[in-house]
């Protein structure tokens, strides 16, 4: 009998370590595959495993994600301890700012897919050539918001803003247009990377630019050290430098003979055709990026006579999705890349499997992030505020918008999947369909017609988003974005 025992547990043990050996196996492969993600790699998006080129370009663009949240979380961090004024002028300038940020997305999206669609075919050259046209442009468009620099004041009256912000402000204001080209540059550049498949060095700029800015944003506001108190201006000024440290490794990386991209002396003259053609397709995107501001901006119009707890929930509840949204954001950005590698390469189905692919990822993702809004809603909220009006309020807003993330999860991975491809007017079209003609004035019926107050602005958030995936599938189902060319 105590044979049989000893028999039976050695066959046990040797059955067991197989699987022990196996998960240890899997674990390690993680391990090795996340390291290259993070290093930086060789990997051909147009070969091999479709699941491993996901996660090779998705884990530096969610890094990246994170890093360029940061900036503007920075600011505020340390210019809180200065004062509501001081608090007002950044949120004043990052106004100004959203038509900076909307040119640069717009044309990052229309770099990622030419570049994309060049590696894709094979044409490192003209790869460079993109790349080589947009930082030209992108010096051309920051140059009207640079020169806005010299009617700041002027232009903080004209926004409404009370002397006081004027005055504590304007120099914060100044400095953040002037050095404009600085976050132009590192959108567009980075897009330039995220085209040709290198996001590692996407990430390490921004995580470069970041350290400098946390490093200098504390001894430029308070005077720490050697360095002068400059108070709010102190932020912008560390802010710049630290965007142009970014930028200036970002052209390091682009000189570098180790890279995927290269620029070379005899890429650098100007290509009117080309430049003409980026901004083109650059429309788009603008118009996507102002479309969805401008809706968020209208359902806070709509929220408004609510009360300050409906606002400060809201506005609350925003921040905190947002944040949850950075990984999907990243894996979104990874179709782009994907999508217009593939199309280069002449492989639409591939393109196509990466779309569904990352869908599903980011689906299985945000039902994660559904759950833990649903249960932990309250505490979440309760971090920035102990108002129980605004906890109640900011905790129903992530509910119910949580409950349309198995949708949203597709509507952000097809509106990448169409601007990968070049494609930057169809998802346009959608977004002015269903933010602007369904959900502003869905929101507004809801929430006043009908009497259901902020629980109806939420809802029409979660209809809308849905409704925009739903449109978003029908539309990519049909496959004019394979044939697009850019």
């Amino acid at each position: 009998m105590q044979e049989t025992l000893e028999t039976s547990e050695t066959e046990e043990t040797a059955a067991a370590e197989p699987v022990v050996a196996s998960a240890g196996s899997r674990l390690g492969s993680a391990w090795t595959l996340l390291k290259q993600a993070v290093k930086g790699t060789q990997q051909d998006y147009t070969e091999g495993s479709l699941s491993k080129a996901v996660f090779l370009l998705s884990v530096p663009m969610i890094l990246e994600m994170v890093m360029e949240s940061v900036f503007g979380v920075l600011d505020v961090y340390f210019v809180g301890r200065l004062g509501a004024d001081a608090v007002a002028a950044v949120g004043l300038t990052e106004s100004f700012l959203t038509v900076t940020f909307a040119v640069a997305i717009g044309l990052s999206m229309s770099v990622t897919a030419l570049v994309a669609r060049r590696i894709g075919e094979k044409q490192p050259e003209e790869a460079a050539r993109t790349a080589v046209q947009a930082i030209a442009l992108g010096f051309a468009a920051s140059l009207p918001f640079a020169l806005a620099a010299l009617w700041t004041r002027p232009l903080m009256r004209l926004m409404g803003a009370p002397a006081s912000v004027v005055e504590i402000g304007w120099g914060y204001t100044a400095w953040m247009l002037a050095s404009n080209a600085s976050i132009m540059l590192l959108f567009l550049i980075n897009a330039v990377f995220r085209g040709a498949g290198d996001a590692t060095v996407a990430m390490r700029s921004l995580w470069l630019a970041n350290i400098v800015n946390v490093v200098l944003d504390p001894c430029l506001i308070f005077g720490l050290g050697p360095f002068p108190e400059l108070g709010v201006t102190g932020a912008a000024i560390g802010t710049a430098i630290g965007r142009s440290v970014g930028v200036a490794y970002q052209f390091r990386a682009l000189a570098s003979a180790n890279g995927r991209l290269r620029i070379e002396r005899r890429h650098l003259h100007l290509d009117r055709r080309l430049m003409l053609h980026l901004a083109k397709v650059s429309l788009g995107g603008v118009g996507q990026f102002l479309i969805a501001t401008a809706s968020w901006l209208g359902l806070v119009r709509i929220l408004t006579p609510f009360g300050a707890a409906a606002l400060a929930g809201y506005t609350i509840a925003l921040r905190i999705i947002i944040v949850a949204l950075l990984p999907s954001w990243g894996m979104s950005n990874a179709v782009a890349t994907l999508v217009g590698q593939n199309l280069g390469a002449r492989k639409p189905e591939r393109a196509e499997r990466s779309v569904f692919m990352v869908g599903l990822y980011n689906m299985a993702f945000l039902l994660g992030v559904m759950f833990l809004f649903l249960a932990w809603g309250e505490p979440l909220i309760a971090v920035f505020t102990s108002d129980p009006e605004v906890q109640r309020l900011g905790a129903e807003c992530l509910r119910i918008v949580s409950y349309g993330y198995a949708f949203y999860a597709w509507g952000m991975v097809l509106v990448q999947a169409f601007n990968g491809a070049g494609d930057t007017k169809t998802p346009t079209w959608i977004n002015l369909g269903c933010y602007w003609c369904f959900q502003l004035p869905l929101a507004f019926v809801l929430a006043r017609s009908l009497g259901y107050g902020p629980l109806g602005v939420f809802l029409s958030i979660t209809i809308a988003e849905s409704a925009l995936a739903v449109v978003g599938l029908l539309v990519f189902r049909r496959g004019a974005w394979k044939r697009q060319e850019v």
